[in-house]
């Protein structure tokens, strides 16, 4: 596999999303992001701050030295506490936000999954003001098809790019039975993040990640891949350290 995880010469980055060891960010978010710096990690994508508050997480986080790759959010956060979302979003430093879920009883037709999209949408024009990008990341679900393409072509394309990016979860796009490569070259510029995630460890899956890291060094346009894990052979912060060990042995981080 190549080495060159570059857009434009420049490595892109590896963060964890933080769902893979919410056992131990509950009971003690800050030893936990020291943790998963101390593997390796540039960054975190989060999904909740633990025990702490977004205020006392960002202090966690910066003392870890890890960056904000961006916040996983509720549909019902966005619209019930949107202030709170901004403010805590701001607080930490965060300029991408993601819709985490969708339910899928509601993907019936091409028209409902546009309809779903107008509201992302919406929901992304109301936060571009405060320097924040809104995306959404996609489950299996999104990929049932309707007038012959998958529902979340439909989402997306009743948004502006610039009010709605995708968040590519390479597993679930692979378990659907589509190219996760080929949605990511479809897409493009519209892809700035990438969650990288297999049947368990990374690489020991169904996964193509040679395709998957062939298509992002093609558009160039990824800002941070993000490993995500869900299934476990070891401890979950075992686990996500030899993930970030494929990464290196494909020479990627």
């Amino acid at each position: 596999m190549s080495a060159s995880s570059k857009a434009g010469g420049k490595r892109t980055p590896v963060g964890l999303q933080l769902w893979s060891v919410r056992e131990d960010v509950s009971r003690d978010f800050a030893a936990t992001a020291a943790a998963v710096a101390e593997i390796g990690y540039e960054g975190v994508e989060l999904a909740g701050y633990g025990n702490l508050d977004a205020k006392g997480a960002r202090a966690a986080l910066d003392a870890a030295g890890l960056k904000v790759a961006g916040m996983h959010v509720s549909y019902a956060s966005l619209t019930n506490e949107t202030q709170g979302v901004v403010s805590d979003a701001l607080t930490l430093g965060a300029s991408h936000l993601a819709c985490s879920w969708w339910p899928p009883a509601h993907y019936v037709s091409r028209a409902a999954c546009e309809r779903i999209g107008e509201r992302l949408g919406e929901i992304g024009r109301s936060l571009r003001p405060f320097g924040l990008r809104f995306g959404f990341h996609n489950h299996a679900s999104e990929f049932q098809l309707f007038d012959g393409r998958p529902a979340m072509d439909w989402i997306l394309g009743a948004s502006e790019p610039r009010d709605l990016f995708a968040e590519v979860d390479v597993y679930w796009v692979q378990y659907a039975g589509w190219s996760p490569g080929r949605f990511i070259l479809d897409h493009g510029a519209r892809v700035p993040l990438v969650h990288l995630k297999d049947e368990t460890e990374l690489g020991g899956g169904p996964v193509d990640f040679k395709e998957v890291f062939a298509a992002t060094d093609a558009v160039g346009a990824v800002e941070w891949f993000i490993v995500e894990q869900e299934k476990f052979s070891h401890s979950p912060i075992k686990s996500v350290g030899l993930c970030y060990q494929q990464m290196k042995a494909w020479g990627r981080a």
